[in-house]
């Protein structure tokens, strides 16, 4: 990987990371002076920061990555319904209708003999289509379970556990799940022979 890919791939980590970083921020920050509203002014921050990532990418590369397009959409259809009805659960569902989306999109795609992961990383990896398939199935499951883990803190911890876990829990754990299928990738990069796969 060239030092250009390197910091392209960290820019988009940044553009990833950093509106969940500015709402995790703005809700402690406001948590102390009026913590009824704290949720609100954060996710009005939230919505704000998501847009700007987006237009940062749009400027970087001239085009948004889809999968800032779909969090963008819903963190600004969320979001807006949340100020709107003054109802912090839809803010705090948003997670959940993200991760589901992704993996219905994975396996959607799947019944239709495409698959999405290559889609999207093709450009960056070449691997054999069995071990697309593998990352696929992989990163579908893991969305669901995301999308469950999120439903469990947001129904029994309190807002400020569940806005803080976005950063110290969701991040984290995704970080992990990419190294833990980092040698399967590594292992397999730049074979075609479906006949040889090395898995781990």
């Amino acid at each position: 990987m060239s030092a250009r890919e390197t910091a392209r791939g960290a820019g988009q980590i940044l553009l990833d990371l950093g509106p969940i970083i500015v709402f995790v921020g703005a809700f402690n920050i406001f948590n102390r002076r009026d913590p009824d509203n704290a949720i609100y002014v954060a996710t009005a921050i939230f919505m704000a920061a998501t847009a700007l990532a987006a237009g940062v990418a749009w400027l970087r590369t001239r085009a948004v990555p889809p999968v800032l397009i779909v969090t963008l959409a819903l963190v600004l259809a969320f979001g807006g319904l949340t100020l709107a009805l003054h109802d912090e659960t839809l803010i705090k569902m948003k997670p959940t209708f993200v991760y589901l989306f992704y993996s219905a999109a994975i396996f959607g795609a799947m019944a239709f003999g495409l698959n999405v992961w290559k889609l999207l990383f093709s450009h960056a990896f070449t691997l054999p289509d069995r071990v697309w398939k593998i990352l696929a199935i992989r990163w579908g499951l893991f969305f669901i379970f995301m999308g469950g883990l999120n439903e469990a803190i947001r129904l029994t911890q309190t807002t400020e556990v569940w806005v803080n876990s976005r950063l110290v829990i969701g991040f984290p754990l995704v970080g992990l799940f990419m190294l833990l299928n980092l040698p399967l990738t590594l292992k397999n990069a730049g074979r075609t022979d479906e006949r040889r796969l090395d898995r781990e």
